[in-house]
């Protein structure tokens, strides 16, 4: 069960070098417990701006834990039992678009799951579902955060395709190739 004082409306998964939520005011540390294991490390609930704000580091503070081994539906799970709508999910990736550089910041409208292992629902029946992912990203926060990205300054991209790998390894030359002039990932 949680407390009212430990709810949520934003959840913010951090990824490569995002392992803490220092900016936040009044934080307090949480250890969750899910039907499907131990999220990837304690969530850290504060506020900014504001706003209540749920912090978990994908990989684990010190980034303990390989792509692969992520346990992702964890992760979703207790953001969702913290009163979570709202998740922001912060990547360190790489470019196949050499008019990108290295620092730009990218808020995607697309994806490309090229995962192989993991397991990719919450939805186990007894009914036969389907849902669209024609528009796989939230048109309203990825709004806001181009919005405050102009206001402080910060070159972004507003659209792009991210494409997702079993990592941890990274993709052959070939592979590559493919991402870039097929899928112009």
């Amino acid at each position: 069960m949680v407390f009212m004082a430990e709810k949520a409306e934003i959840g913010i998964i951090g990824g490569s070098g995002i392992y803490d939520a220092s900016f936040f005011k009044n934080s307090k540390e949480i250890t969750m417990h899910t039907p499907y294991g131990a999220p990837s490390d304690s969530i850290t609930i504060g506020e900014y701006n504001g706003k209540r704000i749920a912090f978990i580091p994908r990989h684990g503070r010190g980034h303990k834990i390989p792509p692969h081994m992520v346990n992702y539906k964890a992760n979703i799970f207790a953001l969702k039992e913290l009163g979570v709508k709202k998740i922001i999910g912060i990547s360190a990736v790489g470019s196949l678009n050499l008019k990108l550089k290295p620092g730009e910041l990218i808020v995607p409208d697309q994806f490309i799951d090229m995962t192989k292992k993991r397991d990719y629902t919450f939805y186990n029946g007894p009914k036969v579902a389907h849902i669209s992912m024609a528009d796989p990203f939230c048109k309203y926060m990825n709004n806001i955060i181009i919005n405050e990205a102009k206001e402080l300054g910060i070159k972004i991209h507003n659209g792009g395709t991210y494409l997702c790998i079993e990592g941890p390894r990274f993709s052959t030359r070939a592979e590559s190739k493919v991402f870039a002039n097929v899928f112009k990932a």
